[in-house]
């Protein structure tokens, strides 16, 4: 099986190739060459066994597509994209990379013909959703984004559906929760501060808060998110039927119930390093952002969390990525 990994530098991107590398296969076909793509230059996994082919390239240029699948890939996981924030400043930038580019890949698929028929997994997110919110957002729930990102990524998900019902390639799109806690530096993502009052202070480092501790949201962690992946790549589409989007399992919980959980995992000297800082701009985009779900649809069709509690993400955090110590 060839593999190809859209978007392989980012932090779900190394941990999905790091796992394919581990286990050299995907569910019972053996894995016999990986190509992975980023704008920066990804890494490549130590002791890999089998080809990988890196490769450094413009998403959302109109050329990069069509080599990237002229070798047939029969699974392609699309994680390339800009980040929530980003997309909402930068606003022909937010189409270029999550729309454009992803339009040029799947009809780069489409040009190859022949039969050639990838099962391509697309990462969507919880921001196709906007407000007013039910108490949990079923599978049922409208489509009706209030960020350039959700609305980006909410036509995305309609044009993998489409080209899947037409036959041109075999189409997943899961929407995953807010990654946390996302280890390295902090980013342009709006709900980079979720996992920023949690790596920060384990790391000795203060972090800014700009949020009331009232704010509810969505989260699993990295581990999970490699776990949906890997289940998407897998999985039995034709159970999905032509609805080929779907939310993935999660945890809701407050600001302040992320707080309580640092303190009962690190203690109080560390949850100290937290700063209240309001900032109205975060604060506003977060406002239209859902926070909770019901996922039967994603839990019936195999797809599980790696954790249980907010805990659980600390601690998940703390072990993969702090080699399981941190500053007290």
């Amino acid at each position: 099986m060839h593999i190809l990994i859209l978007g392989a530098a980012g932090m779900v991107g190394r941990k999905l190739t790091e796992k394919l590398v581990r286990d050299g296969r995907l569910g019972n076909r053996d894995i016999t060459r990986m190509t992975l793509q980023d704008v920066v230059a990804p890494a490549k996994p130590a002791g890999a066994s089998i080809p990988i082919e890196l490769v450094t390239s413009d998403f959302a240029d109109p050329k990069t597509a069509a080599p990237l699948v002229a070798h047939k890939p029969e699974v392609i996981f699309h994680l390339a994209a800009i980040v929530s924030g980003e997309a909402e400043a930068d606003f022909d930038k937010g189409y270029r990379i999550n729309l454009d580019g992803t339009r040029y890949l799947i009809d780069a698929i489409r040009a190859i013909g022949g039969g050639y028929k990838p099962r391509l997994v697309f990462t969507s997110s919880i921001a196709v959703f906007g407000a007013p919110f039910p108490d949990k957002i079923g599978d049922e729930f409208i489509h009706t984004p209030l960020t350039s990102y959700g609305t980006q990524k909410s036509i995305c998900e309609m044009l993998i559906a489409d080209y899947t019902r037409k036959g041109f390639l075999d189409g997943i799109g899961i929407r995953l929760p807010t990654i946390c806690v996302r280890p390295g530096a902090p980013n342009k993502a709006a709900s980079g501060f979720f996992s920023n009052i949690i790596r920060e202070p384990l790391a000795g480092k203060e972090a800014i808060l700009p949020v009331s501790e009232d704010v509810r949201h969505w989260h699993a962690s990295p581990r999970s998110a490699v776990g949906f992946l890997v289940h998407a790549g897998t999985m039995d589409l034709q159970a999905m039927g032509p609805r080929r989007n779907l939310s993935m399992p999660g945890m809701s919980v407050t600001v302040g119930e992320q707080i309580a959980a640092l303190e009962r995992v690190a203690g109080k000297n560390v949850v100290a390093r937290i700063k209240r800082e309001t900032d109205p701009v975060i604060t506003g985009i977060v406002s239209g952002w859902p926070r909770d779900f019901d996922t039967a649809r994603a839990l019936k069709l195999g797809f599980t969390t790696a954790e249980k509690t907010f805990d659980d993400i600390i601690r998940i955090h703390i072990e993969d990525e702090l080699g399981g110590k941190f500053v007290d």
